[in-house]
């Protein structure tokens, strides 16, 4: 790895601690600069343009919590209700919600069609449709691909509901 490489790593590194603490709202490129100890200009000598710093920000993002679920979810694979169970109670975990929240402000902004944040969000949902693809015992691999599809909107529909303030009934929906 350069050192270019190094920097460039080490600022991504800055930049999503940054948009988990503060969010997506403080995604322009000051605020950005300054988290990363640098500044506007120099993110941009590291990085083609904004879409290029925040794909690569919300990259990092996702390579994080998928690392951080991967040591969490046993190593063999679990059937659907099981790992949702697992999945739903860490994802709900203090030190998770963070990725969750801005999760949410992405998957918002992809939802109205912004060309910056649509992509971005697909990529991620891709990854971590395999992810659970990954993870989950099924009979066949038609029926692994169903689950993980069911898996998704499942856990992202109990991240939507505890956003707006009804954790019971997410409880309740895993009973």
């Amino acid at each position: 790895m350069s050192k270019t490489d190094e920097r460039r790593s080490v600022i991504v590194d800055r930049l999503a601690d940054h948009v988990l603490a503060h969010g997506l709202v403080s995604a322009s490129l000051r605020p950005l600069a300054k988290a990363a100890g640098t500044s506007d200009r120099m993110l941009l000598y590291y990085f083609a343009d904004k879409s290029e710093l925040l794909a690569a920000t919300l990259q990092r993002i996702a390579e994080r919590m998928t690392e951080a679920m991967a040591a969490k979810v046993s190593p063999e694979p679990l059937p659907l209700d099981l790992l949702r169970k697992r999945l739903a109670g860490m994802l709900f975990e203090d030190r998770f919600w963070p990725y969750m929240c801005v999760w949410i402000e992405l998957a918002s902004r992809a939802a109205r069609g912004d060309p910056l944040y649509a992509p971005i969000a697909q990529a991620i949902g891709q990854g971590f449709l395999a992810w659970g693809e990954a993870q989950l015992a099924a009979d066949s691999d038609e029926a692994r691909s169903r689950d993980a599809a069911r898996l998704l909107v499942s856990i992202e529909g109990m991240v939507l509901v505890r956003a707006i303030g009804l954790s019971e009934t997410v409880d309740r929906s895993l009973g």
